[in-house]
């Protein structure tokens, strides 16, 4: 199943959940940004939210908010009993510490995944393993190489199919070009999250029954582009756009109402 029909299909599932609940589960979304990119991901998950039934508030602050002022308010939501989730959108204005905001959020309203003490998996991770799944892709015991070592993809990207008994190498920039190739041939799964345009391309070879999962947002002139080149030889690839961006915002809606059920 292409990746748009199967959020959908999730979409309709969590619309039909959240429509039998007492109460809608409320999500807010602090931005103190005017980043045309957070502009649209802000947009994206409100229309996600209005889709199934789910209350998502945008609270839009000035980028010259004090970080003190900014606590104050992430304090204010962790402590409302009719707030399920809470996130900061990211990027912050430079004055302020992306460290401390994220450790400001109560872990168990964190449906980001940011906190290392947060109740859920990040959002694209466990978007990308619950895809898999749907699509019926073998992960225990098989070769999973992940490139790139983000704290939002690549590392907890790799302990969510290790969860899942894969073998797991992790890739990055260090890596030399021989010892890519090597672990790409032998590579069963493989997502390539490094903001490279088309970094995985034709000249590495891979296995026919390979999965490439196509993390990678990168714009031009011509429009998005991702880390792989497209229609290389394996069994699937998720395209760029409507690939992993639609799974991260699907996943956020999962773990708001996980969030509302307490889990």
């Amino acid at each position: 199943m292409i990746i748009k029909d199967y959020v959908n299909k999730r979409k309709n599932e969590l619309k039909e959940e959240i429509s039998k609940l007492n109460e809608k589960p409320c999500l807010i979304i602090i931005q103190v940004n005017n980043d045309p990119a957070s502009d649209a991901y802000v947009r994206g998950k409100l229309k996600d939210g209005a889709e199934v039934g789910a209350n998502v508030i945008l609270d839009k602050q000035q980028p010259t908010i004090s970080q003190d002022d900014l606590i104050k308010l992430i304090n204010k939501y962790n402590n409302d009993p009719e707030v399920h989730g809470l996130i900061v959108q990211m990027p912050l204005p430079k004055h302020i510490n992306e460290n401390i905001i994220k450790l400001s959020v109560n872990p168990k309203k964190d449906v980001d995944g940011f906190h290392p003490m947060s109740t859920f998996s990040p959002c694209t991770p466990k978007g990308i393993i619950d895809y898999l799944k749907s699509e019926k892709v073998e992960i225990m015991g098989k070769n999973a190489v992940v490139i790139g070592r983000s704290n939002i993809v690549g590392k907890p990207m790799q302990i969510l199919l290790r969860n899942e008994s894969a073998n797991v190498t992790q890739l990055h920039s260090k890596t030399t070009r021989s010892d890519m190739e090597f672990y790409l041939a032998h590579a069963d799964i493989i997502v390539v999250a490094v903001g490279h345009q088309h970094f995985l391309d034709h000249t590495y070879k891979l296995k026919e029954s390979a999965v490439v999962v196509d993390v990678g947002i990168n714009r031009d002139e011509t429009g998005l582009h991702g880390d792989a080149e497209p229609n290389l030889k394996v069994r699937l690839q998720t395209p760029v756009p409507g690939g992993v961006g639609l799974l991260t915002r699907l996943t956020l809606l999962v773990n708001l109402l996980e969030a509302y059920h307490g889990i």
